[in-house]
């Protein structure tokens, strides 16, 4: 029987790690198989290739690539690709598309579509259902709806909770350090807004580190260390007439 000390300096340095399919992560019926993870005997076995996550008696993966798989109930941004007269088609960087339903929208709509939103268009919406027909989307909810001015950028999806970090760790870490409204949505898709260009620029190469740096240890400090040590861009407008 494993004692407690070397259960807990087992998950102690298991913590962060990235385990191979069939690797064994923890030892002890204490533990509970998280996303990712299966129980043989007393052992915790990873399913896929990914980092290991462990909160309390939970342990799961965080997947390190592969694509967007939609579920209920998740935060994505998406870019509005056509309209029926039931609503708006959306691309959610998913397999399939996405719909959002006129009823499915705050205030009461009537006549031209696009005359609320329009094709290009990007939205913060919620997944409210998944189905073999498609993925139906809502904007009924605080904080979603149309993402106006700002840059977009991309990253892996299963990148996303490192990005995020611990109970909103890292993306508040980020927002404070570049004074940016910043919205990464589950499919990947990420809003950046801020006063200055500058301070977009910044939020978005802050994002890219985590993201190259998700399997390290210590990320949060390392991405501390980023902004005492990163110079700042300035972004150098061109008047005409001038030399």
């Amino acid at each position: 029987m494993i004692s407690e000390k070397k259960q807990t300096e087992e998950k102690e340095k298991k913590v962060r790690e990235i385990a191979v399919p069939g690797e064994t992560i923890v030892s002890g019926k204490d533990y509970l198989p998280g996303d990712g993870t299966r129980r043989e005997g007393e052992n915790i076995v990873a399913n896929k290739f990914g980092l290991v996550d462990i909160s309390g008696r939970l342990i799961k993966l965080i997947p390190l690539s592969g694509v967007y798989m939609p579920r209920m109930g998740n935060v994505v941004i998406g870019r509005i690709e056509n309209i029926t007269f039931k609503g708006w088609i959306m691309d959610i960087n998913a397999p399939y598309s996405a719909f959002l339903q006129v009823a499915e929208c705050p205030r009461f709509i009537k006549g031209d579509l696009k005359d609320y939103y329009n094709i290009g268009d990007m939205l913060s919406c919620e997944v409210i259902s998944v189905k073999n027909s498609g993925i139906d989307l809502t904007i009924k909810g605080r904080g979603l709806g149309k993402l106006e001015g700002g840059i977009i950028t991309k990253i892996n999806s299963n990148k996303v909770p490192r990005v995020i970090g611990r109970e909103g760790s890292m993306i508040k870490l980020i927002k404070e350090n570049t004074k940016c409204n910043i919205v990464v949505g589950q499919n990947g898709i990420v809003w950046i807004s801020g006063d200055k260009v500058e301070d977009e620029i910044k939020a978005r190469e802050a994002i890219e580190f985590v993201v190259g740096k998700s399997f390290i240890d210590g990320l949060t400090e390392k991405v501390k260390e980023w902004f005492e040590n990163k110079p700042l861009k300035k972004i150098v407008k061109k008047t005409e007439g001038k030399k």
